[in-house]
C-alpha cells in the first residue's frame, strides 16, 4: 500500500483541470484525518464528569482515557493489509462505522466497561483512518499537487482537534457549565462524545463520492476502471497508457520489507531504525496529548472555572492550527533539524516555565495565583504551539523520508508502533503523577524536550533536499 520509487514520469497536461474534483476528494479521504483529531481531543470535555458518575480513582480513569490507542494500534496493524485486499474506500467505510457504533456507544454506556469497550471501537478506526487517509491521497493525488494535498491529513487532525473543543465548549454552555448537566436528554459529557456520530456518517457517505485508488485497481485487474479514475483527477489530456505502465512499473519494483530485514544492528535492530523509534517517542514523551486529553481538567484543578477551561481548550487548539501551518511553510525552507531544534527549545522553556507556576499550588485544590495562572497559560499555549511547528510535522515528514527503499514499510510500522505505546504510556502515567506533584510531572516532561536536542543533533541525518533514493 505504500508508494515507492516509480519509473520516470510523463508529462500530465490536464492536472490541473480538475483540481477542484481533486481538492474534494482529497478532503474526503482526510476526513478519517478530522475523526483521528477529533476522537483524540473529545475525551477532554468529558475526564471529569466520568470520575464522577463511575467514582474511580486516577489509575482506572486513566485506562478509560487511554484505552483508545489500544485500539488504535489494532486498527493501524490491520489497516495495511485490509486495504491491500478489500480496497481503500472499502477500509474508509469500515473505520467510518466503527467511528459512528463507538459514538453512539460511548453516548449511551451502561456501566464503565462498555464505555471503555467503545472507545476500543472508535480507537481501531483511529487507527485506519491513520493509515488509509495519507497513503490513498498519495494514490489520487496527481504528482504536481501530491504534496500540498498530502497535508490535508495533518490539517484535517488539527481541525478536528479544533472543533472538538469548540462543540464541547458549546455543549457546557448548554448545560449551564455543569458537565454532567442534561441536553437533549443525556448527560453534557455523554452527549460530547455522543456528537461524534455526525463526522462519522459524513465520512462514511463521502465514501461513496470518492473513486477507488489506481494502484489497488490495477493490482485488482481492473486496468480501465483505473485509467477513468487517472482521467478524473488528472485530466483528460493525461497519458492514461504511461500513467498505468508507470504504476505497474512502481509495483513490480516493490520491494515488501518484513521485520527481518530491519535486524542486524548492535542492539537487534539497524541504527537507522533506532533513530526512528527516537524521533517517534521523542514526539509523545514531551507530553503533548496531555494538552489535550486532559487540558480542561488540568485549568479546572487550579482554579479555573469549567466554562473558561473548555474555551482556554479551545484556544489552544487553534494555536495548533496555527503552529502547524507555520511548520507546513518551513519544513523546506530552513530544513527539518533546525526546526526539531528550534521547537525542543521552545518546548524544554514552555515546559519549566509551567512547572515553574504549578509549584505555587499549596493543595491538591487550591487555585494558582493570579500571576502564575496568568504564566501557566501563556506557557501552556507556547509549548502547543512550539510542538504545532515542529515535532507535530517534522516526525511525520522525516519517518516518510529517512529509511531507505528497502525498508521502508516495516520500519514506519515499528517507528508508529513505538509512537502508540509512548503515547498510551504518556497519557495512562498523567494522572497519577498529576496527583502525586503537578510541576514534577512538567518537569519530567521539559527534561525529555531537552534531551531531545542532542539526540537530533547527534543521530538525525537532514533530508531537506534529498531524494529516497540517496537516503539508502
Amino acid at each position: 500500500m505504500t508508494s515507492t520509487a516509480q519509473a520516470p514520469q510523463v508529462r500530465r497536461p490536464g492536472a490541473s483541470d480538475n483540481l477542484g474534483h481533486v481538492i474534494f476528494i482529497t478532503a474526503a479521504a482526510a476526513m478519517g484525518g478530522f475523526l483521528f483529531g477529533y476522537d483524540s481531543s473529545v475525551i477532554n470535555g468529558a475526564v471529569a464528569a466520568i470520575r464522577d458518575k463511575y467514582h474511580v480513582g486516577s489509575g482506572t480513569l486513566a485506562q478509560v482515557v487511554a484505552i483508545a490507542l489500544i485500539g488504535s494500534a489494532i486498527g493501524a496493524a490491520l489497516g495495511g493489509r485490509m486495504a491491500d485486499r478489500l480496497g481503500r474506500i472499502r477500509v474508509m467505510q469500515i473505520a467510518a462505522a466503527l467511528f459512528t457504533v463507538s459514538a453512539v456507544g460511548s453516548a449511551v454506556p451502561f456501566s464503565l466497561w462498555d464505555l471503555a469497550l467503545w472507545r476500543v471501537l472508535g480507537g481501531i478506526g483511529i487507527g485506519m483512518a491513520s493509515v488509509i487517509g495519507p497513503a490513498y491521497i498519495a494514490e489520487v493525488a496527481p504528482p504536481a499537487y501530491r504534496g500540498r494535498l498530502g497535508s490535508f491529513q495533518q490539517a484535517a487532525i488539527v481541525i478536528g482537534i479544533a472543533v472538538s473543543q469548540l462543540a464541547n465548549y458549546g455543549i457546557l454552555q448548554a448545560a449551564g457549565g455543569n458537565q454532567r448537566g442534561h441536553v437533549l436528554g443525556l448527560e453534557a459529557w455523554q452527549l460530547m462524545l455522543g456528537v461524534m456520530v455526525i463526522p462519522a456518517v459524513l465520512y462514511g457517505l463521502l465514501s461513496f463520492a470518492i473513486p477507488e485508488s489506481p494502484r489497488f485497481l490495477i493490482s485488482t485487474g481492473r486496468t480501465d476502471r483505473a485509467k477513468a479514475v487517472i482521467a478524473e483527477v488528472e485530466g483528460a489530456g493525461a497519458d492514461l497508457d504511461a500513467r498505468v505502465a508507470e504504476i505497474e512499473h512502481a509495483m513490480r519494483s516493490e520491494h515488501r520489507s518484513t521485520f527481518k530485514d530491519l535486524l542486524g544492528g548492535r542492539f537487534g535492530l539497524l541504527p537507522i531504525v533506532w533513530v526512528g523509534i527516537g524521533l517517534s517517542v521523542f514526539q509523545q514523551l514531551v507530553g503533548i496529548n496531555v494538552a489535550f486529553y486532559y487540558s480542561s481538567t488540568l485549568w479546572q484543578s487550579v482554579g479555573i472555572d469549567p466554562s473558561s477551561s473548555f474555551l482556554y481548550s479551545f484556544t489552544t487548539s487553534i494555536i495548533n492550527i496555527i503552529g502547524t501551518v507555520v511548520a507546513m511553510v518551513f519544513v523546506d525552507r530552513i530544513g527539518r533539524k533546525p526546526l526539531a531544534v528550534i521547537g525542543s527549545a521552545g518546548m524544554a522553556i514552555a515546559l519549566a516555565l509551567e512547572a515553574w507556576a504549578f509549584s505555587a499550588r499549596t493543595g491538591a485544590d487550591s487555585a494558582l495565583p493570579h500571576g502564575q495562572g496568568l504564566l501557566a497559560l501563556i506557557a501552556a499555549h507556547a509549548f502547543v504551539f512550539f510542538f504545532a511547528l515542529s515535532w507535530g510535522v517534522v516526525v511525520w515528514v522525516m519517518l516518510g523520508e529517512m529509511f531507505p527503499n528497502r525498508i521502508r514499510a516495516a520500519a514506519l510500522g515499528v517507528a508508529a508502533a513505538a509512537q502508540w505505546v509512548a503515547n498510551w504510556l504518556i497519557t495512562v502515567t498523567f494522572p497519577s503523577l498529576s496527583s502525586w506533584n503537578l510541576a514534577g510531572t512538567y518537569v519530567i516532561y521539559a527534561a525529555f524536550a531537552v534531551l531531545s536536542i542532542p539526540f537530533v543533533l547527534k543521530f538525525v541525518r537532514e533530508t531537506k533536499g534529498k531524494s529516497l533514493e540517496e537516503m539508502g
